[in-house]
């Protein structure tokens, strides 16, 4: 790349450090912002930086938020006894465009996972305990991932909120919509079959 200008070469370092972005696809990004207007250069750099100076954890839920409570926090009309845990904001944000869910959230900032150092202490699980003390939370709905870590990660919320007197319930997990059975893995099979419901 030393045949490219060094702004150029240092805008493509920075952008590769982006997940998922490589050299090459970090290259692709700078030559289209560089065909760009100077304008639409700088709304992306204002937007990066407004958005780094302003989006922070709601100190509720410690989702993603540009006010403190959160305006999914603040909202009176939303299911003030049911409180969904996920692992990160963007899956609160998957199941807000989803409508299926009208309670409040628990980001916990991760999930447990002892490989990569990450700890209960390292999640939001001590502020969960301390807003069901606050808060008159009837049902705490856990919905993690169906990796090794999300699985470890509510077997443990289970286990410390037991005796809470709360109701602790797991989203289901099963055979997608428009999924075809011939290509569904054993585990999906055996927990779509254990989450059966009537018709």
């Amino acid at each position: 790349m030393s045949f490219y200008p060094p702004s150029l070469v240092n805008l493509i370092k920075q952008l590769s450090k982006l997940p998922g972005i490589g050299e090459k696809t970090a290259e692709r990004l700078a030559l289209h912002i560089l065909r760009g207007s100077v304008k639409d250069a700088q709304a992306l750099a204002e937007s990066i930086s407004e958005a780094k100076e302003t989006v922070r954890l709601c100190s509720v839920c410690y989702g993603l938020a540009d006010s403190d409570p959160c305006h999914i926090c603040r909202d009176a009309t939303r299911d003030q006894d049911v409180v969904c845990v996920v692992e990160q904001g963007t899956d609160m944000v998957a199941l807000e465009k989803s409508g299926a869910f009208k309670g409040r959230y628990h980001v916990l900032q991760g999930c447990l996972s002892p490989m990569n150092g990450v700890g209960p202490d390292n999640l939001r699980i001590r502020e969960l305990v301390e807003r069901l003390k606050k808060e008159k939370i009837k049902e705490v709905v856990v919905a993690t991932g169906t990796s090794v870590e999300g699985e470890s990660t509510a077997n443990y919320l289970r286990q410390v909120l037991e005796g809470s007197g709360v109701k602790i319930t797991r989203i289901a997990s099963g055979v997608p919509i428009g999924g075809d059975l011939k290509y569904t893995d054993a585990l999906t099979l055996k927990r779509a079959l254990d989450s059966r419901h009537c018709l």
